[in-house]
């Protein structure tokens, strides 16, 4: 059983798309044991407390410094034990400790095709906006391991999603949400968590079967 903490700052939709997918059986051999926000205000806590998950704030305004929270949020999610931890919206910096601890054990869902539109600043509806500023047609997401960069993690899985001539950056981000994000983020769930997912030497990532 892979044993998963997902760690979110907002509403909690991805986090949603993998307890319907555990619910649904689409994500097999998983269980999420608890979910972290930076947010006490956090929809997604009470995501979690309807599906009877454990829900944790770890807020940086409860710590001195970023040093005492980072500290404080690695204990979090060491008390879990995970297996897998899944950044779903999560606009925290992690800790390189936290990394290095973790190496592989920790993936990302970005909401545009990585390399574009990613990197510091590109985050929410910031990622749309750029896109529909420079004119592409297609864009999507992405699920990457993390690494001690931004978004510059071993790519997993990507889903692209046409940009319509109408779109506006809340239209695009519901749509890249719906047709991407919910979709490839559970399925790499279910991946890994039935030992699908390697990782190469030289960090390039295969899925077997």
């Amino acid at each position: 059983m892979l044993k998963t903490v997902v760690c979110v700052s907002g509403g909690g939709t991805n986090l949603q798309a993998i307890i319907d997918g555990i619910e649904r059986r689409d994500i097999t051999n998983t269980q999420i044991v608890r979910v972290i926000s930076n947010n006490r205000h956090a929809y997604a806590l009470e995501r979690a407390r309807k599906a009877g998950i454990e829900a944790v704030c770890v807020s940086p305004g409860d710590y001195g410094d970023r040093a005492q929270f980072n500290e404080a949020l690695i204990r979090q999610i060491d008390a879990a034990s995970p297996d897998l931890i899944v950044l779903a919206g999560f606009l925290v910096v992690i800790p390189p400790e936290l990394i290095r601890k973790y190496r592989n054990k920790i993936i990302n869902i970005h909401p545009s095709l990585i390399p574009s539109f990613c990197g510091t600043g590109y985050y929410g509806l910031k990622v749309h906006e750029a896109a529909l500023a420079r004119g592409v047609k297609i864009t999507g997401a992405t699920v990457h391991f993390v690494d001690e960069g931004t978004d510059t993690g071993p790519i997993i899985m990507q889903k692209a999603v046409a940009v319509q001539p109408d779109d506006t950056p809340e239209t695009l981000q519901r749509r890249v949400m719906e047709e991407a994000e919910w979709v490839i983020l559970p399925r790499t769930v279910d991946l890994i968590a039935n030992g699908r997912v390697k990782t190469g030497d030289g960090g390039a990532v295969s899925i077997q079967g």
